[in-house]
């Protein structure tokens, strides 16, 4: 069975929030799926799972420091990942805050590992964002990505 790794890091738990939507998400469909806080994920568990969702609170317009050193970190997987489904979502404080250069910042370092990034042609186009806890309408949008995640990675890894 195809196993989607939601990465976050949450201070106020919105992003945490978010990522448990996007779970939701990814078990409909069909996939498995391990939730995690960023503090606890290896570079072990990025080359395990089949699909790769981060996700992080809009800092000055871009990720937290932790994804981020993540990221970096990940430099030692390079070629490593290729073919993994990849998605990001963030949380911001404002409408216009910076919650889409955060997910595409995000999605930056993903495609530069050869994943597979799928866009959203209804709603949030490039991973979905949700001002402070997520609302009805963000989370609709976690769910939706998390289920074309989950339907990408059964797909491509079966």
């Amino acid at each position: 069975m195809a196993k989607v790794l939601i990465v976050y890091y949450s201070r106020s738990g919105n992003t945490e929030q978010m990522a448990k939507l996007v779970a939701e998400g990814v078990k409909e469909g069909g996939a498995s799926v391990e939730v995690k806080a960023v503090a606890d994920t290896s570079l072990d568990d990025l080359k395990s799972a089949d699909g790769i969702v981060l996700g992080s609170p809009t800092y000055y317009g871009s990720m937290s420091a932790e994804i981020k050193r993540l990221l970096d970190d990940s430099v030692k997987l390079h070629g490593k990942l290729v073919g993994k489904v990849g998605g990001a979502f963030s949380s911001a404080a404002n409408l216009g805050g910076g919650n889409e250069t955060t997910i595409m910042d995000m999605l930056k370092a993903l495609l530069i590992h050869g994943m597979i990034v799928p866009g959203n042609v209804k709603g949030d186009h490039y991973g979905p964002v949700a001002i402070n806890a997520p609302d009805e309408r963000s989370a609709a949008q976690c769910h939706r990505m998390g289920r074309i995640i989950g339907e990408l990675a059964v797909r491509l890894h079966q």
